[in-house]
């Protein structure tokens, strides 16, 4: 369906990101903490899924170089 646009450092920071997020906003109130939670689920989604909406529209890869057969 999508085409995986992230590396595998890139996806491990966002799913450590995303967790962060989601605790930290678990200790606050208000929009504040709807906005970290819903970032935090952003991140971890993108970083199991290995695409973001972003890069794709921007035409960027973490992917590093396609392997050459033979």
């Amino acid at each position: 369906m999508f085409k995986v646009n992230e590396g595998w450092l890139d996806r491990v920071i966002r799913l450590v990101l995303g967790i962060v997020l989601i605790i930290i906003g678990l200790y606050l109130s208000g929009a504040l903490k709807i906005v970290l939670i819903i970032l935090g689920i952003i991140g971890i989604i993108t970083g199991l899924t290995g695409f973001c909406g972003l890069y794709a529209l921007f035409g960027i890869n973490t992917c590093g170089l396609p392997k050459k057969k033979g």
